[in-house]
């Protein structure tokens, strides 16, 4: 009976310690084993001392900033460990004691007790490209906040650019080029303004062109390459979902997939009252951003353009029939919704939902998943 004791332990991660409790099988209080310095030669010391007595280890922690190091090497020792999603560990409400002692204790119990949801935890090169993906999103940030700043000082001296309708084309940094201050020290705050706008742009171009060089070589260049046959769905956004997802088909219908991106409208139902409200916003922000964006080009007419037909090309004749469906269903989709009297962002994270759909079930087709294609049917 000794080889199925389990010793389950939580670990509260920070930067520099690792507070440790241990709850062995049954239902008696964790104990709480101390606290390690955050290394690789501490670790080892630790799973040596609580695997004396031969018994299985089982070892948890939340997903933060310290990401998955900890993980990767207790699984490399034939650990068993899961990162857990903080946000879903049950609490006791009006609880106001908070340590790292207690925190250890809460994580051992509820991991002993099968209370914890464990994250999918990406591999090495996934996590390259997922940090490849925010790093070009974080530089957008950065050059959105600089055209704003650029915008804001020369609406305050009324030098407003009235040439054309598109800003931060070549015709206006021609117009910037043109604009004068008596004073020299404000020419010189818009000349920086103007530099800081196209150093971020540049810094966006050559992380994009990183990515499409990073495709050529990415387990998931074919999933990729079928995403973008979808209507609104560029490089971008393929590749972001994508590498913030990993393999969508473990999830076993869109179903399951719709309520990790927060995509669900939130509900309170009490008896027979039955509310809905916003959509629950949890799960993976980054994605959902990109579906709502992509799912935007849906507000027009079902039409194969040449961009998404050169995109389709090279991509199968099953996938090409899933993104054509995709645009018949949610350009009449929009267009109902809109007749209906919903308000336009109401319609478009609708859309956006149901594009979750189709994107799964191009993901199953091309991995050669056979319930893809019968959710379709």
């Amino acid at each position: 009976m000794k080889n199925y004791i389990t010793k389950y332990v939580g670990l509260d991660v920070h930067k520099n310690s690792i507070a440790v409790s241990v709850a062995e099988s049954g239902r008696e209080e964790p104990t709480y084993y101390g606290e390690i310095s955050n290394s690789v030669e501490s670790l080892r010391k630790l799973v040596k001392r609580l695997g004396k007595s031969g018994d299985p280890l089982s070892f948890c922690y939340e997903a933060g900033p310290c990401g998955y190091g900890i993980y990767r090497t207790l699984t490399q020792w034939g650990q068993a460990c899961e990162v857990v999603a903080p946000s879903l560990i049950p609490r006791k409400a009006g609880q106001r004691l908070k340590t790292d002692r207690r925190d250890a204790n809460l994580l051992a119990r509820m991991h002993r007790a099968g209370e914890l949801t464990a994250v999918w935890v990406p591999n090495a090169e996934q996590e390259s490209i997922r940090d490849l993906t925010r790093a070009r999103e974080d530089m957008k940030s950065l050059e959105r906040r600089a055209r704003q700043r650029l915008n804001a000082f020369l609406l305050r001296h009324d030098k407003i650019y009235q040439s054309g309708k598109s800003r931060w084309t070549q015709a206006h940094f021609r117009w910037l080029e043109t604009v004068k201050f008596d004073s020299p020290v404000q020419q010189i705050v818009l000349q920086e303004y103007i530099d800081s706008v196209k150093t971020s742009q540049k810094r966006v171009t050559d992380l994009k062109n990183q990515m499409r060089e990073a495709l050529k070589t990415w387990t998931f260049r074919p999933v990729a390459e079928g995403l973008m046959a979808l209507r609104g769905v560029s490089l971008i956004t393929a590749m972001t979902i994508l590498a913030e997802l990993g393999d969508i088909t473990r999830f076993e219908s869109p179903r399951n997939l719709m309520p990790f991106l927060g995509l669900i409208p939130s509900e309170h139902t009490s008896g027979p009252t039955r509310r809905q409200g916003p959509i629950t916003k949890t799960g993976n922000s980054h994605v959902r951003r990109v579906l709502i964006e992509a799912a935007w080009g849906y507000r027009f007419p079902a039409r194969k353009t040449a961009t998404i037909e050169r995109r389709a090309e090279k991509t199968s004749i099953a996938v090409q029939a899933i993104a054509w469906q995709a645009q018949k269903r949610l350009c009449s989709r929009y267009r109902n919704l809109l007749r209906a009297g919903k308000e336009k962002k109401l319609v478009v994270t609708a859309v956006a939902r149901e594009l979750t759909g189709f994107i799964w079930a191009i993901a199953c087709e091309i991995q050669g998943k056979a319930h893809g294609s019968k959710a379709l049917a």
